[in-house]
């Protein structure tokens, strides 16, 4: 194993190599030097923003055409057949390289649906969107909360009815990331309204390109759009799009949502590591001469320990994945975590800048953590709320009873 692991680490260096510069440090930080950015969500015009998607697609075509855009997938679709431990190897040699950020085609497509159509969809769309999906060529979207079902998704009131070889599917989903950019939307529809709710769903693979799906941008406090509402109208999916059994859908829903706390609860780069950074954050005390405030002091010091507790639970994660374990309910904690520090971050920064958060006066590493601050109350509701997650840790890892249910 030492010695495939060996080869597999010259590979991808050597292939890296030819195809991107090494980044810049990123753990040498000096404060008022640098992008002092602190976007969780993207809040680019919209021609950026398309120029962005095309270079995630490049980049992860190049991947592909390499060996290294599916590494753990079946090779009969595309993937390399090799292990977690040699996907989480690549990504971190590979974020010693500037290269394309692939976040919009990997979170939620890669990261989430990808997973979901191998374990549930009939071969002929296995063959078809698998490939096409790993090789950078389709996005695809998370069609499961409505307006009236958030996180009880197992209260959509989205109908798909059988027509011959089709399913017309009617209803409305929100909160949808990407679904701009997307090819394809796993969607979750009522097909048994007189079954108990959780029995009485189906899960369709819906082509965003069909009659009758309609795609409206929401707009975030933030300044950007990341989200979008989706309407689907009288919208004709075929039965070969079915994913899994006639009302089987919460089997497939659980797989995606399995995936999706483990996505969710995993990530580190980019507004996450800045804003727990013990440099930055240390920096900002004494750029806002703050640094003798004990109260202050005593936050951040809770901050950054709870930030290294979550940095170790997510450490044993990985090494459950090289036994082979897939992600459990147990990742919600991860999930819960995640949001909590990043949120508890954005609030102790607030602290220590006062009225120089909201005003720009062009002075840097103060104005640009706003953004940070209004998308934090997002990541209490993303990928399950709260409320969800601790009911999650509650009845499925601690064993306690079930709550109560109407």
């Amino acid at each position: 194993m030492e010695h495939d692991m060996q080869d597999f680490t010259a590979e991808a260096r050597h292939f890296l190599d030819a195809h991107a510069a090494k980044a810049p440090d990123r753990t040498a930080f000096t404060w008022g030097e640098g992008d002092d950015t602190m976007a969780y969500f993207s809040s680019l015009p919209p021609e950026e923003e398309r120029e962005h998607v095309q270079r995630a697609r490049d980049w992860q075509r190049i991947r592909h055409e390499n060996g290294f855009g599916w590494i753990t997938g079946p090779p009969e679709y595309g993937g390399r057949g090799l292990t977690p431990v040699h996907d989480l190897l690549y990504d971190a040699i590979e974020s010693e390289y500037d290269v394309a950020d692939t976040g919009t085609l990997s979170v939620i497509g890669l990261g989430m649906i990808g997973p979901t159509i191998l374990a549930h969809a009939q071969p002929r769309i296995k063959d078809r969107w698998l490939p096409a999906m790993y090789r950078g060529d389709a996005i695809a979207c998370q069609l499961f909360s409505e307006p009236g079902a958030g996180s009880d998704l197992a209260s959509v009131a989205t109908k798909a009815v059988r027509d011959g070889e089709d399913w017309v599917l009617n209803g409305q989903k929100v909160w949808t990331s990407v679904a701009q950019h997307s090819q394809i939307g796993l969607a979750l529809a009522r097909t048994n309204p007189d079954a108990p709710k959780h029995r009485g769903i189906t899960a369709f693979l819906v082509p965003m390109d069909a009659p009758g799906v309609e795609v409206r941008p929401l707009r975030q406090m933030t300044g950007g759009a990341d989200f979008n509402e989706v309407f689907l109208t009288d919208v004709r999916v075929p039965d070969d799009h079915r994913l899994g059994e006639v009302d089987g859908g919460w089997t497939v829903a659980l797989t995606t949502l399995m995936n999706e706390r483990a996505t969710v609860g995993s990530e580190g780069a980019g507004p996450v590591a800045a804003a727990l950074s013990p440099d930055r954050l240390s920096a900002l005390m004494r750029a806002t001469w703050t640094w003798d405030d004990r109260a202050l002091r005593a936050c951040l010091a809770e901050l950054l320990v709870d930030a290294m507790a979550t940095e170790h639970l997510n450490t044993r994660a990985l090494r459950t994945l090289r036994a082979g374990v897939t992600p459990g309910p147990e990742r919600s904690v991860a999930k819960l975590m995640y949001g909590q520090n990043l949120t508890r971050a954005a609030h102790f920064i607030a602290d220590c800048l006062g009225p120089r958060l909201i005003a720009d006066t062009g002075k840097w590493g103060t104005y640009a953590w706003s953004e940070l601050l209004l998308a934090t109350p997002a990541l209490r509701i993303l990928g399950g709320t709260e409320e969800i997650m601790k009911n999650i840790l509650a009845e499925r890892v601690l064993g306690l009873p079930k709550e109560a249910r109407a």
